[in-house]
């Protein structure tokens, strides 16, 4: 389980210089003295020279912040973090339930008890729990059951059963269509080979986009109801994978359930907060009517069902890519012979949810947020998701609590968020955000996301880009949990794709980069696990295949807490804005490129980008400045002009949005970036433009690329307005 640094070893790197030594009398002081009384110097010199030994003792007598980050990074404790998610997962919690008002008190006691200010904010929100649901095939029902494991010894009967959060109530019976993954794409190639799919029951299996996604798509194209399926070529390792409890993979009777929600936050309450009592809320219909809900019902089912469907379906050869496991029979697309009848009744009810929160205010900046952030709602156990970035949240509480008591204050406070019912619909962050919407436009920093902070080996992490300098430079101070002769640096290196670090999983933490426009960062250990979603994501598939030592789970508190720290205690932010103007660059080529032959010009976009990188050059220079100027100026000037350039730097994200959002989702509005139009799961750079360009594809009319246009120029304005907030004057 490694080690716990000693006391003593904590200490010696806290430990001041001696005083120096007490001066002691002799004749020739004396003499000196009464030449003194001879002589007496000016009352201000006097001070001058009694000041300058306490401003030595001050210097040299309290630990530099660096100091304190080092302390920070060797405050580990693999077996603390084991202990959270064992006491964490020990039961399942779905949000609204009894059990998850236990994990929030087992987060308020933890936090409690390392003399951590905390407290809780409370919402009443619409959530969902199923009643009844059926599945049969030609008369032939479905069981509809995940099977424990042998010797399982957690208690599997509280688990709720497997549903499709704000599905539709109803039924629908119709011979079986097979659709692949679901995508737009890929119900265009069913229409392609000839498929009407009006009255159909689709097939699907998850693996690509958002499951909200796939019904969305399934009943624009007709389909009376889907069934979404894990496949064992995903999520079962094949022909060879073993399953749980022998290996990692998910057993054949695993389900991964989830929300359809295709919005963020309480459905009854879009734009503003669902504050505990009265406040005005809209019908659950208006968000079918506006696509957000499912208007067909759905099941999730086994890979064990999902097989026994596709048998039952004949028809043309599916394409290549959607075909199953190495050896199994060719799939299908149907329509039928099976025969499928689904029937779904979900309970639809206000229940109330807790966002938890710890506070250490900051003393020079204490109205400046850096916020990091998490979720405790699963839908079973969730040892991975989200709970392995819950004990890493309270890993790095414990580590702060300690700094505390060793002297360390943050220069900027620092807020742990704990959110309730993200699983839904990131219903707890955002109903928060709404509420403080405000305050966080005009002070948050950086919000910093790790919901499931250990899935696996190898670190992947994404970031709006001007803090992409810093989330490297963190993983260089952090070794490799994998391997010890490296950094996690010089792994991630190695291993990761290009562009290195990208802007992706925006579902998950998008409430604030892209709707306030706050910078963000998100990251974690492994990058999806077979057990998703299902009752088996536990503590044992955690400590038998995930992370058995919590290495891991110790290095990704690492890495998230050294970047709060930097951005908390620094006195220049850490923003790099030039690096920001290169990746816009960079995308702006790929979008290009894409309507080559057309008359849109992507001019507009590559002269506000250039405005960008001089802006940033600009106050990068005049950083420096600041920097290189002594001790000895006016402080009160300089503490000034340092607030104004900090200010600068966050404001400029925020610039990046704009009032009317994106077309027909205006939630979201960040212009750079979003979620895809047709898969929230995934990231867009220049979503407007993407989803301008996707429509102009199809449609092929003048005004749909007049449009492509429009959304260039507005993207180009927003750019525009970053550079003039960086620069930080008037026209």
């Amino acid at each position: 389980m490694g080690r716990t640094r000693s006391q003593e070893e904590e200490n010696s790197l806290l430990k001041p210089p001696p005083p120096p030594p007490a001066a002691t009398a002799t004749a020739a002081t004396a003499t000196a003295a009464a030449a003194s009384r001879r002589l007496t110097p000016p009352p201000v010199l006097i001070l001058v020279v009694a000041m300058v030994p306490i401003f030595f003792h001050l210097s040299t007598s309290f630990p530099s912040k660096s100091t304190y980050h080092s302390l920070f990074l060797s405050l580990f404790d693999n077996a603390t973090a084991a202990r959270h998610l064992a006491a964490l997962t020990s039961r399942p919690h779905l949000a609204g339930t009894p059990s998850a008002s236990a994990a929030s008190s087992y987060v308020i006691s933890t936090l409690s008890s390392l003399s951590l200010p905390s407290h809780s904010s409370f919402y009443d929100v619409l959530l969902t729990y199923p009643i009844s649901r059926s599945l049969s095939l030609s008369s032939i029902p479905f069981d509809l059951i995940q099977e424990p494991y042998p010797g399982d010894p957690f208690p599997v009967a509280d688990v709720i059963p497997t549903f499709h959060a704000y599905a539709f109530t109803g039924t629908a019976t119709g011979p079986a269509v097979y659709a692949g993954f679901g995508r737009a794409e890929d119900f265009a190639v069913l229409k392609s080979m000839g498929m009407n799919l009006t009255g159909t029951v689709v097939l699907a299996r998850y693996g690509k986009i958002y499951r909200g996604d796939i019904v969305k798509n399934a009943q624009d194209a007709g389909a009376a109801g889907v069934v979404v399926y894990t496949d064992k070529k995903d999520y079962g390792g094949g022909k060879e994978g073993k399953w749980v409890p022998e290996g990692q993979w998910m057993p054949p009777s695993g389900v991964q359930v989830g929300s359809t929600w295709r919005g963020l936050g309480d459905p009854t309450t879009p734009g503003w907060p669902s504050v505990r009592g009265t406040c005005e809320r809209v019908a659950k219909e208006a968000a079918v009517a506006a696509g957000l809900m499912p208007g067909i019902p759905s099941l999730p089912v086994s890979a064990r069902d999902g097989e026994a469907i596709q048998r039952s379906i004949g028809g043309q050869v599916a394409p290549d890519d959607w075909q199953g496991a190495d050896g199994d029979p060719a799939y299908h697309i149907g329509p039928g012979p099976g025969f499928l009848n689904l029937s779904y009744i979900g309970n639809e009810t206000l229940a109330t949810i807790q966002n938890v929160f710890a506070v250490i205010e900051g003393v020079e900046e204490p109205d400046r947020y850096v916020l990091l952030g998490n979720h405790r709602d699963a839908w079973t156990f969730g040892a991975v998701d989200p709970n392995s970035g819950t004990a890493a949240l309270l890993e790095i509480a414990q580590r702060l609590s300690k700094l505390q008591k060793r002297g360390w204050r943050p220069r900027r406070t620092i807020i742990l968020c704990n959110w309730d019912a993200e699983e839904y619909g990131l219903i707890g962050s955002t109903e928060w955000v709404e509420e403080n919407r405000e305050m966080l436009t005009s002070r948050a920093v950086a919000y910093l996301n790790v919901d499931s902070a250990v899935a696996g080996p190898g670190f992947h992490a994404s970031a709006t880009p001007q803090l992409d300098d810093l989330l490297k430079k963190a993983t260089k101070q952090v070794q490799d949990p994998d391997n010890t002769s490296r950094t996690l640096y010089e792994s991630w290196m190695e291993s990761a794709e290009s562009p290195l670090i990208r802007w992706r999983w925006v579902r998950f933490y998008g409430f604030l980069s892209q709707h306030v426009g706050v910078p963000s960062v998100d990251m974690s250990f492994g990058e999806g696990y077979p057990v998703y979603h299902s009752l088996y994501d536990d503590f044992f598939w955690m400590e038998n295949f995930g992370d058995p030592m919590f290495q891991r789970h110790i290095a990704a508190a690492s890495v998230w807490g050294l970047i709060a720290l930097r951005l908390a205690d620094e006195k220049f932010l850490p923003f790099d804005y030039t690096a920001y103007a290169s990746e816009l660059q960079r995308s702006t080529k790929i979008l290009e490129d894409e309507v080559s032959g057309t008359d849109v010009s992507f001019a507009p976009l590559y002269n506000s980008i250039e405005i960008l990188k001089k802006a940033a050059i600009k106050i990068g220079s005049e950083r420096k400045a600041l920097e290189d100027q002594s001790w000895t100026s006016k402080w009160r000037t300089d503490s000034l002009k340092i607030r104004d350039l900090n200010d600068r730097l966050i404001m400029a994200e925020r610039a990046l949005t704009d009032r009317d959002g994106l077309f027909q989702r205006n939630w979201y509005k960040h212009l750079v970036y979003g979620p895809a139009q047709n898969n929230d799961y995934g990231s867009k750079s220049f979503p407007g433009i993407d989803d301008a360009i996707e429509n102009a594809k199809i449609t092929n009319t003048p005004d749909s690329w007049r449009f492509v246009q429009h959304e260039i120029w507005r993207v180009a304005r927003a750019i525009t307005q970053a550079s003039l907030v960086l620069n930080g004057k008037l026209t």
